[in-house]
């Protein structure tokens, strides 16, 4: 899968796969990427016969968005037979929980690359997003990043990891700020795109959900992880630049490329000095900007 596509991916909706109702309504909520959950959302006695309605409903749905199926940890006994048992043509990526390692991925990796071959498909054309969601995960999220792996973006699993903490959960997340610093300096070591942030539990709570998806996009995250149809739009909204961030963009890269011309590096623009590294931030806005357009 191409890093523009990606890129441009903001929303990301969980639905158990073994809720038919919910799997069939989650296509139509306009999400960029849509998970369908082998994990937590389905109980044990159930996770081995809900492999293969993953594979029904994705290959009777719509390509409008990306498809995900997150497995169960590396560390169970699911993890192996669910790739196995759900990859194919109709797959884009495979969501892997609880990853505390480079080992963990190595692993996963090969068992991804067995599945694509056996369903004839180009090894290492599918993504796979590790969620870190622990402390030994947040730690370890640097020599995650670095891997060279086939990880293009990083995931954040705020319930597992104030939970591994026992952490109190609060409307500020204040307890959130080192794990999201941790994931945002992994993710640009490694050369990633930005990550994708926590759940919010909840879900009928916009104004916190808003705030949530703010902050992670303050601490450079890219877009963030929905587990209620509510969540979608706000999150989109969120990780779209907004009309006046384009117009300030433009006004800024066209003021600049004219002192450039002129042999000057720093002007100011209403107020604001205007050098080099926000130009580049203003091109950044710009690129994601054309790429959402693009989608439409």
């Amino acid at each position: 899968m191409s890093e523009r596509v990606l890129a441009a991916t903001r929303s990301f909706m969980f639905a158990p796969a073994n809720h038919p109702r919910r799997v069939e309504k989650v296509f139509e909520l306009g999400a960029d990427a849509i998970i369908l959950d082998l994990e937590d959302a389905v109980a044990i006695a159930e996770k081995e016969m809900t492999r293969g309605k993953v594979v029904e409903a994705f290959k009777a749905a719509d390509r409008r968005a990306l498809h995900y199926v997150r497995v169960n940890g590396a560390d169970t006994q699911y993890c192996q037979e669910d790739i196995q048992q759900t990859v194919g043509a109709w797959l884009d990526g495979v969501v892997l929980p609880k990853v505390e390692s480079p080992d963990v991925l190595r692993q996963v990796e090969r068992w991804l690359a067995e599945a694509e071959a056996a369903a004839g498909m180009i090894v290492g054309s599918l993504d796979l997003l590790p969620i870190i969601e622990t402390a030994a995960g947040v730690e370890s999220a640097a020599a995650i990043a670095t891997a060279g792996s086939r990880v293009k973006r990083l995931a954040f699993g705020g319930g597992d990891y104030t939970l591994d903490l026992d952490y109190l959960w609060s409307a500020d997340e204040e307890v959130l700020q080192y794990a999201r610093a941790r994931l945002s300096h992994a993710s640009r070591l490694g050369d990633l795109l930005p990550p994708v942030d926590t759940v919010v539990l909840q879900i009928n709570d916009n104004e916190r959900f808003i705030a949530s998806a703010e902050r992670g996009r303050k601490y450079g995250f890219g877009g963030k992880l929905c587990i209620h149809p509510s969540q979608v739009p706000l999150a989109n909204e969120v990780f779209t630049p907004s009309e006046e961030e384009i117009a300030h963009a433009r006004a800024v890269v066209a003021a600049f490329d004219e002192a450039e011309s002129q042999g000057s590096a720093s002007i100011q623009l209403d107020g604001y000095f205007i050098d080099y590294p926000i130009v580049y931030k203003s091109q950044r806005i710009l690129a994601l900007a054309s790429l959402l357009e693009a989608k439409r």
